[in-house]
């Protein structure tokens, strides 16, 4: 979470989202871009990639995700614990990753390793081991 505009970033364990609105304290607000989410599989991979070790906070992303692929996700939602969350977009990666660390920027580009971003359907309280997944589509 970060508090304002390139604002350091806070980790929490616990967060509380609000419909239409995003997460409560953080500076990004209403619109599409209400949340930002990154893999953690990805993000140790581009480590793995990139010979360094940087903490997944260097994205600068709400979220940290694991065991859930946001690839090609537009338009799909998200379940995390109570909350719903509708995928917009891709997170396209911007100079701060560069001056995090050398390619950085470049290895995110691909299949939407820089993450993802949507509005909160449904807000509620997350937590740190809350169970994620994608609503399935009534046929």
């Amino acid at each position: 979470m970060k508090r304002f505009h390139r604002g350091p970033m806070d980790s929490v364990v616990q967060a509380e989202l609000v419909a239409g609105q995003g997460i409560v304290g953080n500076a990004d607000q209403r619109g599409r871009r209400q949340v930002t989410l990154i893999e953690e599989e990805i993000w140790q991979a581009m480590m793995a990639e990139l010979g360094d070790d940087l903490p997944p906070s260097t994205r600068r992303a709400n979220l940290l995700l694991r065991g859930v692929a946001l690839a090609e996700s537009r338009g799909r939602v998200l379940r995390i614990g109570p909350c719903r969350i509708r995928i917009y977009n891709e997170t396209k990666p911007c100079e701060r990753m560069e001056e995090a660390l050398t390619g950085l920027r470049q290895a995110m580009y691909p299949d939407w390793r820089g993450g993802a971003y949507g509005e909160v359907l449904v807000g509620g309280s997350l937590a740190v081991g809350d169970t994620v997944g994608w609503e399935v589509a009534d046929g």
